[in-house]
């Protein structure tokens, strides 16, 4: 079952498909429209022409274009129209077949490689790299000696030699996606390996795929036209690109204006090829790697309907209740709000201080990794920050771009649940570290690899040399979340943003990685916002905990304070349904219900649905954040009585 129906649906209508995020882009658009054009032109040309490629006008030899020969004539007075779409037949043709070789193999053998490993990976990868070491147009020209002015086995032949690109491409794309839960989830239904590559894991490559074949075909279409240029391609008088283009340069003294028609569409489709494979990428990646925030300027009217001078007047109590530390703090939280099609994170407001360890807790689907990433401008699903300021330093990093570009890194870093998400299949450890620390920090190649060398070595990992030449497959979890950090830590941030570090790891490790967590925090000084649901993480590790529900702050204290008196119902039903604190032989107490989805917030209290103290009071009005004791935060209509309880409700 969905945790958030609501949500999805939002996200299901405002995700447009891989081809309309690519016509939305105008490059994109554009070369598309070029290519589209060009081949309903060729493939239609007999309809479009009034003459055959053939054909000569004796009357108009080198003629500009006129009326009769849109494009002129070349020296036999062969009108340059009808043997510029006649010759783009041949060109297309030769694309075709390069192209089809080029993935029959490199898709196939890519696959294998990936996902079935040992003799075959071996096999695959030995062979790519033979196929790499051969002079790929020294073989064309080979296979041409040998078939002379036969393109179709020049064409298979490049397409052949082309292959070793995509297949290690794919190869180390399929390492990664091998790895995912679904696929061991597939293999467990009895799943054939055939099956679970097609169905499961050849859609994951599927825009790797078309951006390398666009660029693979651009080259073809140099290469076909250069054979065409040498003569190796068809014989005069049939028509070619290249052949057009040596025509035009042997009488470029007396008809200049022959290379513009034989020249320009050959370097546009080669352009429009290579454009149309970047805008493909960024369309693919823009619903997780391109931040969207609002400007001020268009920011709507706050979400909560709390802008009267009353509710004005209890947050500004609330503030000075914990003695304004946020205006003085590292990282300020104000009054973020978060959308994803639908509001998913309302008026949050917290803050960190230098050195300070902060706990963000709640239940999957409160808002705490959209806030975390809120806080970096990298919402995602294509969402967007409506209200709200971030200030890191006292500058405001909400609509500034540019701050944000120098922050990440090196003011905050950040550490996700899933190691291998932040780390590219495709590069070494090493390489990866290197690139990070020459990214931050002014130095050359080998004072990087001492640096790589250190923060491998603070993150406690045994062998750091060892370690850096290996790939991120070949890591287990335990020592790719200690990679991750040594990333994470290449920059020297002052904050480090831990979402779930140790959720994907087993128990051993989770207090290896907690106890390398308090000694970074103790030898670098840095201040560490940690998102979890660990109450244990929490104790371990934390001055300050944030509980958020249903999009919302409900309590803020010490954790000392909120673990001995808990001034929320939600913050009292999650201490008390803690593992670390089960009993032998007695039921773990949960709290009865779901958060509520996005977009299905009740008007009052949120929690009221699954709370045992709700009454008429929590569900008439918004309730609002208050202060009701010296450090203390909550969201609660009856924190009075939780107070004069002074125990776990």
């Amino acid at each position: 079952m969905k945790l958030f129906p609501a949500l999805d649906a939002g996200k299901a209508a405002r995700s447009p498909g891989l081809m309309a995020r690519v016509l939305r882009r105008p490059a994109g658009a554009v070369s598309l429209g070029w290519l589209v054009l060009l081949t309903v032109a060729t493939l239609a040309a007999s309809a479009v022409c009034t003459y055959s490629p053939l054909d000569q006008d004796l009357s108009h030899v080198l003629a500009g274009p006129f009326g009769h020969h849109p494009l002129g004539t070349d020296n036999l007075g062969r009108d340059l129209l009808s043997r510029l779409l006649f010759g783009g037949r041949s060109t297309l043709l030769a694309v075709a077949e390069a192209l089809t070789v080029y993935l029959l193999i490199g898709v196939s053998s890519g696959l294998a490689a990936g996902f079935l490993g040992g003799w075959i990976d071996w096999l695959v990868t030995r062979s790519a790299d033979l196929l790499f070491a051969l002079p790929g147009i020294i073989i064309v020209l080979v296979v041409l000696s040998v078939f002379p002015g036969n393109l179709h086995a020049a064409m298979i032949t490049f397409g052949v030699l082309g292959s070793p690109g995509l297949t290690r491409v794919l190869r180390s794309q399929t390492l990664g996606i091998r790895e995912e839960l679904y696929v061991a989830a597939a293999q467990v239904a009895g799943l054939r390996r055939t099956q679970i590559m097609r169905r499961h894991i050849l859609p994951r490559l599927a825009s790797t795929v078309i951006v390398q074949s666009s660029l693979f075909a651009a080259v073809v279409v140099v290469i076909q036209s250069g054979l065409g240029f040498l003569g190796l391609g068809a014989q005069p008088p049939n028509p070619s690109w290249g052949g057009l283009v040596a025509d035009a340069s042997q009488n470029i003294d007396r008809a200049p204006w022959m290379l513009v028609p034989t020249g320009v569409p050959l370097v546009l489709t080669v352009m429009a090829l290579a454009i149309l494979g970047d805008a493909i990428r960024d369309a693919a990646t823009e619903n997780w790697s391109v931040p969207k925030l609002r400007r001020r300027d268009r920011r709507p009217k706050s979400l909560a309907a709390t802008s009267d001078s009353a509710a004005a007047a209890a947050k500004e109590r609330a503030r000075r209740a914990v003695g304004d530390n946020d205006t003085e703090a590292l990282l300020t939280v104000r009054d973020l709000s978060i959308a994803i099609g639908t509001p998913v994170v309302q008026r949050v407001s917290f803050h960190v201080g230098a050195g300070e360890t902060v706990g963000l807790v709640g239940e999957s689907g409160c808002g705490k990794s959209v806030t975390s990433l809120g806080i970096l401008g990298l919402v995602p699903g294509g969402g967007e920050i409506t209200e709200g300021q971030v200030l890191f330093n006292g500058v405001d990093l909400v609509g500034a771009p540019r701050a944000l570009e120098h922050v990440r890194g090196t003011g905050i870093a950040y550490v996700s649940q899933e190691p291998m998400v932040a780390l590219d299949p495709t590069y070494s450890v090493g390489d990866q570290l290197t690139e990070a620390v020459r990214r931050h920090q002014d130095c050359d190649r080998r004072a990087a690899r001492e640096r790589v060398s250190e923060l491998l070595q603070m993150v406690n990992i045994p062998d750091p040399d060892g370690v850096a030449k290996r790939y991120p497959h070949q890591l287990s979890g335990g020592m790719a979340q200690r990679v991750a950090i040594a990333l994470a830590l290449a920059g020297d941030p002052e904050l480090l943003i831990a979402d779930e570090p140790t959720t994907a790891l087993d128990v051993t490790v989770q207090a290896e990685i907690l106890t390398l967590l308090r000694t970074l925090q103790e030898q670098t000084g840095m201040a560490v916002l940690i998102v979890t649901h660990d109450w244990g993480v929490v104790a371990d590790l934390c001055h300050r905990s944030v509980v958020m529900y249903a999009g919302q702050v409900v309590e803020e204290a010490e954790v000392q304070q909120m673990f001995s008196r808990p001034l929320h119902p939600y913050t009292a039903g999650l201490l008390g349904a803690n593992p670390h604190l089960a009993r032998r032989g007695e039921p773990l107490p949960t709290i009865p219900g779901t958060v509520p989805a996005p977009g299905n917030w009740p008007t009052g209290c949120r929690f009221a649905a699954r709370c045992h103290l709700a009454d008429d009071t929590c569900t008439e009005r918004p309730v609002l954040l208050t202060a009701p004791a010296l450090d203390r935060l909550t969201r609660c209509v009856h924190n009075q009585q939780l107070l004069a309880e002074g125990s776990r409700s």
